[in-house]
């Protein structure tokens, strides 16, 4: 398969819609169709069905929509490597670190002061991402290294090391009954009717089923905490810059919120660090 038959088998896949795909890809239709239809007749199997109420995908079609990404993305990051190596024999060397916005900031400027001291330190770019974000940077190759949170972010496929481990504290409105107490239990937190834990995106965008606001970043939860419209838990850190309508109770029997460092078997930085 060619890499551009897989762009044009997931812009269908995600649209499941023909011309909405063709419009997204900058082609015409009629040609697009005929790539999909010998991509089917090649792998001997239908991956999407067409009928009057649109498109859906066939068994076989969420799989290779899987792979598919998976494929495109490794293809990116393998260009972007390659140009920063190609940087980098210029005499221009650098090492792209993702972290998520709003969190591990302190952590953060340590490593930078202790690897700037390293000999043969090269420069760091930071990119700092939403929740759950630098997964996605690390696979497409936009970033080498990045600081993870377990158990929150998925290391599967990389090199990690624990940084850091701390406890973690729930995030309430300043005022409410549970913001005086000296410590509370999780499912306390939890099953709060008032203020229901947040709703973050999965990885294809979507959003879990609950009664909880979706967010995606750290300034709608903070606002939507100080509303009284939710409640969050978070490593302890997070009390770090907080406002001052909220409050940070200490949550002692919630699990331990981990920090790492997770990269690139050949990044630089991962091997210092």
């Amino acid at each position: 398969m060619e890499t551009r038959e897989l762009r044009y088998f997931v812009a269908v896949a995600e649209e499941l819609h023909f011309g909405r795909a063709a419009q997204r890809l900058g082609i015409a239709q009629p040609p697009l169709s005929r790539a999909i239809g010998g991509l089917e007749r090649r792998l001997g199997t239908l991956l999407l069905e067409r009928g009057s109420r649109g498109v859906t995908l066939t068994g076989a079609g969420a799989v290779l929509l899987r792979e598919a990404r998976a494929a495109l993305d490794a293809v990116e990051a393998a260009e972007r490597r390659t140009r920063r190596a190609a940087l980098a024999a210029t005499g221009r060397p650098a090492v792209v670190l993702a972290a998520k916005a709003g969190a591990s900031g302190e952590l953060l400027a340590k490593l930078l002061g202790a690897y700037a001291a390293e000999p043969g330190a090269v420069a760091v770019d930071v990119v700092l991402c939403g929740p759950g974000e630098q997964t996605r940077l690390l696979h497409d190759g936009r970033a080498d290294i990045a600081l993870l949170h377990r158990p929150f972010d998925d290391t599967a496929g990389f090199d990690t090391e624990d940084l850091h481990s701390e406890g973690q504290v729930a995030i309430l409105p300043a005022g409410h009954p549970l913001s005086a107490r000296p410590h509370v239990r999780l499912a306390e937190v939890t099953d709060l009717p008032d203020l229901p834990l947040p709703r973050w995106p999965r990885p294809d965008g979507t959003f879990p089923d609950g009664p909880g606001p979706q967010v995606r970043d750290h300034t709608q939860l903070t606002q939507l905490i100080a509303l009284g419209r939710a409640c969050a838990v978070v490593p302890e850190s997070g009390r770090t810059g907080l406002r001052e309508d909220l409050t940070a109770v200490p949550v002692p029997d919630a699990p331990a919120g981990f920090r790492m460092s997770a990269g690139l078997p050949t990044s630089a930085l991962s091997r210092r660090c």
